[in-house]
């Protein structure tokens, strides 16, 4: 068994209030591959328990997608020993909560418990691993709340399919061009054996990582992990080769007509690099300097002084292969989607063109900061950290270097950033209308 401690003394998280947090944590591999990262934190009685799979939306199954998040849905079915509809309630009797989520790259899935309950928390993810019942009335049951979460979410929710609109945009060969839902054909055409399939392929030990963190004893927490998953069997590497390898070279545009809206919606999209590198990092800190805020530039320019816009945002959709950069738009009154288009175009150039002051970048640095801290001011926040961390970037230690690269962040680095991503030939422009009843 591979044991290594990882106890960063130097590596600091600086808070809002000038107080300094040290997140040690020690991680090693069981025998069958799976990745346990520990963290005591005793100063309350809590625990939490998580597991993170590397598999996400983008991981089809003969070229069938959605599969990722119905496991989602599917593993609290139950097991061979947690009976349907347990696996909640269970959780909830003993005073802890819990939840899972699903992105385009990795499922998580955690409880918080007292931590008196830390056993019950590894059985429950245990079970999950070894001994889950994958059945048809389980796939049938979860096929029809996957169905009504897509009416609700996406179908008949105002914007709900922007994301989807963006991702088909920008991608046309990876796996990014389609929904971290699926579509329903997908998986009414799914068979029971190609679920089963599908489980053993990915949510084997080898392709997870248990992270526990919280009021444990290191030494206890490692017998307890060694019981309840020592015997887990581990499974086929799993390969992944994902490119586009198309460019971006010539602009896209794209209409989609939404029967949920009333206010059409203007949008930029670029495609980027992968949220492990730096540029990625830089991207979001463009974003603040967009829209982070009332005192952003787009914002004051768009929603305050100008009047033209009810609403402005720049999001750095960050995934673990290429990330999707999005800047989009509410028109306020007659202003016209072109007349938006323009606006901000002024301030992408501005950002190619001219270098951020030192007061603009030194706010840019403390927001920064502030928000790294806040994201690992619990517990459970340092839990899904660390798994992140090792599970997409590759790195756990981040959960202690990640501030200083903000840090080694520049203004030249962002003047470069925008001027290397953010072009016109490089991007998707959508106008994302209302449907009227002439529109097919």
């Amino acid at each position: 068994m591979f044991d290594k401690i990882k106890l960063t003394a130097c590596a600091l998280l600086v808070s809002a209030v000038g107080v300094a947090q040290e997140v040690e944590f020690t991680e090693y591999d069981l025998d069958n591959g799976l990745h346990v990262i520990l963290h005591q934190d005793n100063t309350a009685p809590v625990v939490s328990t998580s597991v993170m799979y590397h598999v996400g939306g983008k991981d089809l199954k003969n070229n069938k997608t959605g599969f990722a998040h119905f496991f989602e849905h599917l593993l609290f079915e139950g097991t061979k020993n947690i009976g349907k509809g347990e696996f909640m309630s269970i959780i909830n009797s003993n005073g802890g909560s819990f939840n899972a989520t699903t992105s385009l790259d990795r499922t998580y899935y955690y409880e918080t418990f007292p931590s008196n309950k830390l056993e019950l928390g590894l059985w429950l993810e245990s079970e999950r691993m070894l001994h889950p019942v994958i059945g048809q009335e389980g796939v049938e049951t979860q096929n029809e709340v996957v169905k009504e979460e897509r009416r609700r979410s996406y179908d008949n929710r105002p914007y709900g399919n922007l994301l989807q609109v963006v991702q088909r945009n920008l991608f046309t060969e990876h796996p990014y061009k389609d929904p971290n839902i699926g579509y329903m054909e997908d998986l009414d055409a799914a068979t029971l054996e190609e679920f089963n399939e599908y489980f053993d392929e990915y949510y084997a030990p080898n392709n997870a990582t248990l992270v526990v963190a919280g009021d444990i004893d290191i030494d206890e927490t490692k017998k307890l992990i060694e019981d309840y998953f020592g015997a887990v069997p581990s499974g086929n590497e799993v390969s992944r080769t994902r490119v586009e390898e198309k460019p971006i070279n010539n602009k896209v545009t794209d209409t989609f007509h939404d029967p949920n809206i009333q206010l059409p919606m203007f949008l930029l999209a670029y495609r980027t690099p992968g949220m492990a590198t730096k540029d990625a990092q830089i991207l979001d800190m463009v974003s603040t300097i967009l829209s982070g805020g009332k005192s952003s530039r787009l914002y004051k320019k768009l929603v305050d002084d100008q009047k033209q816009a009810l609403q402005v945002s720049a999001i750095n959709l960050a995934f673990e292969d290429y990330s999707a950069y999005a800047i989009l738009s509410l028109p306020l009154g007659e202003t016209k989607l072109e007349t938006l288009k323009q606006e901000i175009d002024e301030e992408i150039i501005k950002l190619q063109n001219e270098t951020i002051s030192e007061r603009e970048f030194q706010k840019l640095q403390n927001t920064f900061e502030n928000r790294f801290v806040n994201a690992n001011s619990s517990v459970s926040g340092i839990a899904e950290s660390l798994a992140t961390y090792h599970v997409l970037h590759g790195n756990t230690d981040l959960i202690n270097e990640q501030i200083e690269i903000y840090r080694s962040i520049t203004p030249e680095d962002i003047k470069r950033v925008a001027n290397e991503y953010l072009n016109e030939n490089q991007r998707a422009e959508i106008y994302y209308l209302p449907k009227t009843d002439d529109v097919q």
